[in-house]
């Protein structure tokens, strides 16, 4: 009696999502979950308080409701600010079904996690839908801003997100987990079989 032919290695694979979507997709939602339980403690307990100094005042916890993008620019482009933020989200998600590298996965959930939790407020909080004030709460070496603009879990998240993108790309490390040598050279495939 013959064997049925094993399937191809690559054939299951495909069936399951890569651990590396799993990864991206659980950093998304935990750092979207603590931007958001941040953001509502930060409303609860810092409105109409003095800004509560920490770390021997390295670090101030303030409110601040802000109208425009990190660092307080473009105030009065509220609306413009969520129609971008939609579309980032989407170029996110789109390229999380190529995604294979680690490093990727990370970057890219860092950055959906954050988008997402300053996406809500533009969407749910006052003034209105698209043009809701972002939820900042953090500042550094001064309790308004002055040094460092205030800012919340979901920028430090698109920051740190960002940062790593970048370090990926002057590393060559690729999307797809493959990592280009030269400009002039085919990207190789740097993973380990079968992962």
């Amino acid at each position: 009696m013959s064997q049925p032919a094993a399937e191809p290695a690559g054939a299951l694979a495909t069936a399951q999502p890569p651990r590396r979507l799993w990864l991206f997709a659980a950093l998304a939602v935990a750092v979207l979950a603590a931007d958001v339980v941040t953001k509502t403690l930060a409303v609860a307990y810092l409105s109409g308080e003095p800004a509560v100094r920490l770390l021997g005042g390295s670090v101030y916890l303030v409110l601040f409701r802000n109208p425009g993008a990190a660092f307080s620019l473009a105030t009065g482009m509220t609306w413009v600010l969520t129609l971008v933020a939609v579309g980032v989200v989407v170029v996110i998600l789109r390229a999380a079904s190529r995604l294979r590298s680690v490093g990727w996965a990370i970057a890219l959930g860092l950055l959906l996690g954050g988008a997402l939790g300053n996406l809500g407020d533009r969407l749910f909080r006052a003034p209105g839908p698209l043009q809701g004030h972002v939820v900042d709460f953090i500042s550094l070496f001064a309790p308004d801003g002055s040094v460092w603009p205030v800012f919340n879990i979901a920028d430090a998240s698109i920051c740190t997100g960002a940062a790593l993108l970048i370090l990926l790309a002057l590393r060559g490390r690729e999307l797809d987990g493959t990592r280009r040598t030269s400009r002039d050279e085919p990207a190789t495939d740097s993973r380990a079989p079968g992962s």
